[in-house]
């Protein structure tokens, strides 16, 4: 069971990747970016997740600097964009990516997208950042069964991660399957549906029965179905509510309900129709 925020699962190269971390998709680069990472680390959060798409990678890398806590207990994140997919352009783009954070090591990489033709390509470019020790872990963002088949057909390495889009009302379950077989840790991303599931009378009275907000009992959901949750805030009184989860454990009834809300409905993009 999930008992705190310092809580790992451990990824299948033996790396342990926190359970529960900031996430920073638009937040503002500068001090935005760097007060957010810093107010998260001070109250307790170890993995912090960017993307070179986010555009602020160096606020993030700020705060991260001025947060005193050491560099190897930390966990981060970043992904590569899709225009810069391809096996050089990738390699490139990550010297980048280390640059803006001011890090000489990350510990998990993404693939942003998978898109049409060149993840194999990018994969082969990861595949050398990890052996290089560049990268602790390697892993893919938004990928379908269907991509990770292919890409199973010609990796070297497996993903270690596969971060998607999940929610109570896409919960992906066949996805999230075929990766528990083949040791493919699930990460959430817009666990709060953007916001959009706040004011949902079942989530509603699954929160009051806890005494506990909506958005805690989405969080602790998460975690209850080995889902690595990563919650997006600038807001320190909110970057320590939405950790305050580990006190309270969700009945399977509390579960049942909410898997029951699922409507395959993405606020995000569909990764078969995001073709580049």
């Amino acid at each position: 069971m999930v008992a705190s925020l310092k809580d790992t699962v451990k990824l299948h190269n033996g790396v342990e990747m926190p359970r529960f971390g900031l996430g920073v998709f638009k937040v503002e680069n500068g001090s935005e970016a760097t007060e957010s990472v810093k107010a998260a680390i001070k109250n307790g959060y170890r993995s912090i997740d960017t993307a070179a798409i986010y555009k602020n990678e160096e606020g993030v890398g700020a705060g991260i600097k001025e947060s005193g806590v050491a560099r190897d207990e930390l966990f981060i994140t970043s992904k590569v964009w899709n225009e810069d997919q391809g096996y050089e352009t990738t390699l490139a783009a990550f010297e980048k990516s280390l640059e803006r954070l001011e890090l000489d090591y990350l510990d998990l990489y993404l693939i942003h997208w998978p898109g049409k033709d060149k993840y194999k390509d990018t994969w082969r470019a990861l595949e050398k950042l990890y052996k290089d020790g560049k990268v602790r872990a390697i892993g893919v963002s938004n990928f379908q069964v269907h991509h990770l088949e292919e890409l199973l057909k010609d990796a070297e390495i497996k993903p270690m991660v596969n971060q998607v889009e999940f929610h109570p009302c896409l919960t992906q379950v066949e996805l999230r399957e075929y990766c528990k077989k083949q040791g493919i840790q699930v990460e959430a991303w817009s666990p709060l549906m953007q916001g959009q599931l706040l004011d949902n009378e079942v989530l509603k009275q699954i929160a009051e029965k806890h005494n506990k907000s909506v958005a805690q009992v989405i969080l602790r959901w998460d975690l209850q179905q080995d889902v690595i949750t990563i919650p997006k805030s600038i807001k320190e009184h909110r970057i320590i509510e939405n950790a305050d989860i580990f006190d309270f454990v969700l009945s399977q009834e509390d579960i049942e309900k909410i898997n029951a809300l699922n409507k395959d409905e993405r606020v995000g993009p569909n990764p078969d129709e995001l073709l580049f």
